[in-house]
């Protein structure tokens, strides 16, 4: 799937002062994205905030996202759960006719096997209407889906095209790309081992960073496709220091400090997340000034 090669971004929801959706800024972070040069759009993922997000709200952040896109890139959904009956029956009620492709987590809480995870994505890909990214991201889910679960996935569904490996580790993803098949895409997941990745054949990135400095993070990826290696390092290593602080205190929290100080949308999260340290918030502030 070619559309998802290259710079992806885990969307936020910005919330106004009274935790309400703030549509306005919705649109401001999806016009800001598409304007520098992101290829293209993740809904309704981890850092959407999506677990405390109503039935209603989902849907209009998917009308906003869908509306002001207007067709100019590819979309991506988030639907996953612990519960493989619910994901399914989410999937199959609702309109995904502006997307191409479902992204869906591993699940987490009840930390099944391997077995289990294989079979959860396997009941979900029987009944996907669209192909489907895998997520793996031990560190929310705790449970790490391992490369030999994914590569079986893999090569038993085609519905399955690719995942988000977010595990952190840097062997882990180049036992994915070397054991899964060609045209199966392995999507880094952890901005910090973003270029590495995909210098070792990752196809690219689902970010968070990159949606805060999109023009420069979607320029690196690009240039570590493209296998132009000092160059690509140069824009990794002057980011590095705000992917450290925008998770130093939780995702979203810190990105949406980034969008603040940006003048884009404010930075409310809903409980039992909370906004930045003053601490955290100054560091950020100087990044974005002085970047």
């Amino acid at each position: 799937m070619k559309e998802l090669i290259g710079t992806g971004v885990a969307l936020i929801t910005p919330f106004k002062s009274d935790f309400s959706v703030d549509v306005e800024g919705l649109k401001n972070v999806v016009n800001f994205n598409i304007d520098n040069g992101i290829d293209y759009l993740v809904v309704l993922g981890t850092t959407a905030e999506s677990v405390t997000l109503s039935k209603e709200e989902k849907q209009l952040v998917i009308d906003t996202v869908v509306s002001i896109n207007n067709g100019r890139l590819p979309l991506v959904i988030g639907i996953g759960g612990n519960n493989t009956k619910e994901v399914i029956a989410e999937m199959n009620q609702r309109d995904l006719s502006a997307f191409t492709a479902i992204l869906s987590v591993s699940p987490f809480y009840n930390k099944p096997t391997q077995e289990g995870i294989y079979q959860h994505f396997a009941a979900i890909a029987k009944e996907a209407p669209l192909p489907v990214i895998l997520y793996n991201v031990p560190g929310r889910t705790a449970s790490n889906m391992l490369p030999e679960t994914v590569i079986r996935l893999a090569n038993d569904f085609d519905k399955i095209v690719a995942i988000k490996e977010a595990a952190g580790d840097i062997v882990q993803a180049m036992k994915l790309i070397s054991g899964c098949p060609k045209d199966f895409l392995v999507i880094s997941g952890d901005d910090m081992i973003t270029l590495p990745m995909v210098l070792a054949g990752g196809a690219g990135v689902i970010s968070v960073i990159g949606e805060g400095f999109p023009k420069e993070f979607s320029k690196m990826v690009k240039l570590g496709l493209d296998k132009k290696v000092d160059e690509a390092y140069e824009i990794h290593y002057k980011i590095a220091p705000a992917i450290d602080y925008i998770f130093a205190e939780g995702n979203p929290a810190g990105i949406k400090a980034v969008f603040q100080k940006l003048g884009i949308c404010n930075d409310t999260v809903r409980l039992p997340l909370v906004g930045v340290s003053d601490g955290l918030r100054a560091k950020i502030d100087s990044f974005v000034q002085d970047f």
